[in-house]
């Protein structure tokens, strides 16, 4: 197996994002840390960007339009992730009002509703209650975007042999 392949460096940004979203999932039963809507949001681009790489490493064609797949994705997390920090640098008395549970919002609000809520966020993201090494699971979050766009766009203008 050549690891320089580019189904074999699909398949190791699957992997990638299969521990980027195992570490929310831990922080969140095991630490027990309740994720933002904008955290939700984030895993879904996460999510994205790992299908997105797994069929590709499994279709083994047309690298370039998973490679387009893939930075929308991550384009789309690091907005979001972006938006996390910076409602994070905001005073408190500029904060968004908080929301209420998803699960609420799935049964009183319309969709489209529910979507406008949760990019805009909440003083529930501004909230700092996590970090390693100094740094916030957003600012970690926007730079795992940040490489997986930057995979994408060399995937993209990889010379094909």
């Amino acid at each position: 197996m050549n690891l320089a392949s580019p189904r074999s460096l699909f398949f190791l940004a699957f992997l990638a994002c299969v521990a980027l979203l195992g570490t929310g999932f831990y922080l969140q039963y095991v630490v027990g840390l309740e994720p933002c809507p904008l955290c939700i949001l984030q895993r879904i681009f996460f999510a994205g960007c790992g299908l997105f790489s797994l069929i590709a490493a499994l279709h083994g064609r047309a690298p370039r339009v998973y490679s387009v797949l893939i930075l929308l994705s991550a384009l789309g997390g690091a907005g979001t992730a972006g938006r996390q920090l910076w409602l994070q640098t905001l005073p408190p008395d500029q904060l968004p009002s908080c929301l209420p549970p998803l699960d609420f919002m799935l049964e009183s609000m319309p969709y489209t509703q529910i979507l406008y809520t949760m990019f805009h966020g909440s003083a529930d993201c501004a909230e700092v209650t996590w970090t390693l090494l100094g740094m916030s699971i957003a600012e970690w979050s926007l730079l795992a975007f940040v490489g997986y766009a930057l995979f994408a766009i060399v995937q993209f203008f990889r010379r094909r042999g």
